[in-house]
């Protein structure tokens, strides 16, 4: 149970000049967790000491820097079984009041109005073709071509929002959608570039895994074959593996959001952001 006087005598001495006892007072603030940030949040609208609405301003989130961290532990914990979940979590590293059924629900809209057209007649690629269409014709989504660097790129929720992102979100919306209406699209992590995979094991194929195509979500859905992934990986001077060509898992596309994020924050020069995220890839060690 929560003491609020113990949290409104601990808050008035958060700017204590002793470090020792401000530093006390900070541990045993982040102890209460979640409960606290109410209490934090009052106290910084009615203070006017900058410094202390600065240490506040820490801590708050430091506690949601944690409930993230463990929300992301739990889930790979768990079996990371749903993608959409994973990416979300990672999003409330930036935006932490996240609401997680708004963004589901962006999703399910965009699911319904495939699923309206869909005909269970329709081949793979006209079921791609029309993917296709309500993706980037009626919904207007494309690539952030102009600033491609952006962290923002790497949110679920304000790609959602601006309709504009990078090769890996793009490509995961495209794949969580199709998975959705039992269309087996799957994310595929090729080096400098995200693409997905149509697996169709019922189907003759001349790749492995039953990959009947490849599907580039980046360039408004564009249909290519095995040949160009081995023309990319030359012009890459990479050497053709596995990998490179078969569907990879959630732990996969979750942990190279997170790189990408520390890519980006690293160009900006946001120091305590990068340390943080680096932080999160230590969850996924046991992947490696």
């Amino acid at each position: 149970m929560v003491n609020h006087r113990e949290i409104a005598s601990l808050i008035k001495l958060l700017d204590d000049p002793d470090q020792e006892i401000s530093g006390h007072v900070e541990e045993k603030l982040l102890s209460y967790g979640n409960d606290v940030i109410e209490y934090l949040e009052d106290a910084w609208e009615q203070s006017f000491d900058a410094i202390l609405q600065e240490r506040i301003e820490d801590l708050v989130h430091r506690i949601q820097y944690q409930n993230m961290k463990t929300e992301l532990e739990l889930w790979y914990l768990s079996g990371a079984f749903d993608l959409l979940q994973g990416v979300i979590i990672v999003n409330k590293y930036q935006y932490p009041d996240l609401d997680d059924i708004k963004i589901i629900g962006q999703i399910e809209e965009i699911k319904r109005e495939v699923w309206l057209q869909l005909l269970y007649d329709m081949s793979a690629v006209e079921k791609i073709k029309l993917i296709n269409h309500v993706l980037y014709t009626i919904y207007g989504f494309s690539g952030n071509t102009t600033n491609h660097q952006d962290p923002q790129n790497s949110y679920i929720s304000q790609v959602l929002e601006t309709k504009k992102g990078n090769q890996i979100l793009l490509a995961i919306i495209y794949s969580v959608i199709a998975q959705k209406l039992d269309i087996p699209v799957y994310g595929v992590n090729l080096p400098q570039h995200f693409i997905l995979a149509y697996v169709d094991e019922s189907q003759e194929s001349d790749f492995e895994s039953g990959i009947l195509f490849y599907i580039n979500a980046f360039n408004k859905g564009f249909i290519f074959g095995r040949r160009d992934v081995d023309s990319f990986l030359k012009q890459l001077n990479v050497k053709p593996d596995k990998q490179f060509y078969e569907p990879c898992t959630n732990v996969d596309i979750v942990k190279r959001i997170i790189r990408n994020l520390v890519s980006a924050y690293e160009k900006m020069g946001s120091a305590t952001k990068v340390e943080e995220l680096t932080g999160l890839l230590g969850i996924f060690s046991s992947d490696q």
